[in-house]
């Protein structure tokens, strides 16, 4: 069993155990717990767990700490080194227990017992644990020890998911490992989660300027060019930062062909066929003309003009940068059905069949894992 030495100051009494509204600033709009989100990227963290071992406080500890019966047949987290110093008859301090359960809660923010490792943590330190958590993830980060920074970060966040300045840090860090990232369910997941948190900040705290910045260059890497046109216009009227203004400015430049190019597609989704075509075509001299979205929209608009072999060619084109297109492979289906060619037709469906069921036996693969 374990025995405490408290040596941070302990919180006022009656300090209750935590919950959603006690973690949220009086002005911040509410955001619900860090813990009850998707966790898109835990999964790369949970190898961590395998450093700790877990035990109970001991029943005499429990009596004599006032208000901590709550933590009764709770599993406390204790690193190797922390178990061998209790077990030669220490007491483990609760500033180290409380990095503990950090990093366990960082880790697995859904961990069965997070609600009694936040009232724990409430209960003996103040409202400056959580920013000790956030200093301590900014200073791995400086070191590019990204999964300590980000498992910190994550902490910070169950304790105060507005904190603004954890909020940065956790969607810079997420960037950093998309950026840096060779696999692409990896990619995506830290993409998603750095995507998502941005976009929290400009909701939350709307005049950071700098989460505007980074949004930009997120919808710019998911090809959502008119979104990032969007934030980048906030960014201007809200940076005061010179250099970063300049750059800005030619980024936004540099959109005014893809965006040319995002409002052909959208006029081929709105069922303007002739528009997107006018629109569309014109790009296929230029340098954007190994983008396989604009053969595939064009295919689309061709196929429902009645323009079939500009389609068929179009829509082949698209194959061949991305072999693993679904709807490609379903509307060349259908044109072959149309031309009644059969084996072609069989060909497509068979292709098509064979991408989906490889997607289900991974989603499921995921689910297990």
């Amino acid at each position: 069993m374990v025995a405490v030495t408290k040596d941070y100051a302990p919180a006022k009494e009656g300090d209750a155990p935590v919950n959603v509204k006690s973690r949220m600033s009086p002005v911040a709009p509410v955001l619900p717990p860090f813990e009850s989100r998707k966790d898109r990227v835990g999964r790369y963290f949970r190898k961590y767990l395998d450093n700790f071992v877990f035990d109970e406080f001991a029943p005499s500890y429990l009596v004599r700490a006032e208000g901590l019966g709550f933590m009764k047949n709770v599993p406390i987290p204790l690193r190797k080194e922390d178990y061998e110093i209790f077990k030669g008859g220490e007491g483990v301090k609760a500033h180290i227990i409380a990095e503990n359960m950090a990093w366990v809660i960082g880790i697995d923010p859904k961990f069965k017992y997070t609600p009694q490792y936040v009232a724990f943590m409430n209960k003996l330190f103040n409202y400056k644990l959580a920013e000790g958590f956030m200093k301590q993830g900014r200073n791995a980060a400086e070191r590019e020890d990204f999964d300590n920074a980000i498992i910190h970060f994550r902490a910070s966040l169950i304790l105060k998911p507005d904190s603004i300045h954890t909020m940065y840090s956790y969607a810079r860090v997420c960037r950093e490992l998309y950026m840096r990232g060779n696999d692409d369910k990896y990619i995506g997941r830290f993409k998603a989660e750095s995507t998502e948190y941005f976009e929290l900040l400009t909701q939350v705290h709307p005049r950071f300027a700098q989460a505007y910045y980074y949004l930009g260059y997120d919808y710019l890497n998911l090809g959502l060019y008119q979104k990032a046109a969007l934030v980048w216009q906030e960014f201007l009227k809200r940076s005061t930062n010179s250099k970063d203004k300049r750059e800005i400015k030619k980024r936004l430049n540099q959109l005014q062909q893809p965006l040319t190019i995002e409002k052909g597609y959208n006029a081929v989704l709105a069922g303007r066929w002739i528009e997107g075509i006018e629109t569309l075509e014109p790009f296929l001299d230029t340098n954007f003309k190994g983008w396989w979205p604009l053969h595939y929209y064009l295919g689309v608009a061709y196929a429902r003009t009645g323009n079939d072999a500009k389609a068929v060619a179009s829509f082949k084109r698209v194959l061949g940068f991305n072999g693993s297109h679904v709807e490609t492979m379903n509307e060349l289906a259908e044109l072959y059905a149309k031309s009644k060619d059969k084996e072609n037709e069989r060909k497509y469906r068979q292709k098509a069949e064979l991408i989906l069921s490889q997607i289900a036996q991974e989603k499921k693969a995921q689910n297990e894992d």
